[in-house]
């Protein structure tokens, strides 16, 4: 076991667990921040995005040994309020029918809308690759990205 002082969603926290752990486990088992779903486990779904310093990561498959001093951002932590606007971009396209995948989706297009205010389809498309929706609704979730992007613009 180790002491990590993680922070997560701007705040630090003291865990205690082996360096191996994946952050995934972290932030659902010690941090209590439920928002990141596990899907896979091998980093293929995408329900376990989060950010590590910006960057949309898969933190099934991240060891915490390898965050060091980098700021964590879950989907608790996107926005306090749920008002960021792909949160309310979401909502105002209907996207989600069971809603499990849809932390690590909304963690991909924050990534994606922050490198790239202005995605075309093409670069929609590529950026979101991976991230899996068992229910389909990815024409949705184009046009809520759209719709944040104009926002946001």
């Amino acid at each position: 076991m180790a002491i990590y002082n993680l922070k997560i969603n701007g705040k630090t926290q003291e865990i205690d667990v082996a360096p191996d752990t994946p952050v995934l486990w972290v932030l659902r088992d010690h941090a209590k921040l439920t928002g990141t779903k596990y899907g896979c486990g091998i980093g293929q779904c995408g329900a376990c995005t989060i950010h590590i310093d910006g960057t949309a990561m898969r933190s099934c498959s991240l060891p915490v040994s390898s965050v060091g001093d980098k700021a964590i951002t879950t989907i608790e932590g996107l926005s306090e309020a749920g008002d960021h606007p792909l949160q309310e971009a979401w909502v105002e396209h209907d996207v989600p029918q069971c809603g499990y995948c849809q932390a690590g989706q909304i963690m991909n297009a924050a990534s994606l809308l922050k490198n790239n205010p202005s995605p075309s389809d093409a670069d929609i498309d590529a950026a979101m690759n991976g991230n899996i929706c068992r229910c389909g609704t990815y024409l949705r979730i184009k046009s809520a990205i759209k719709t944040a992007s104009q926002k946001m613009g």
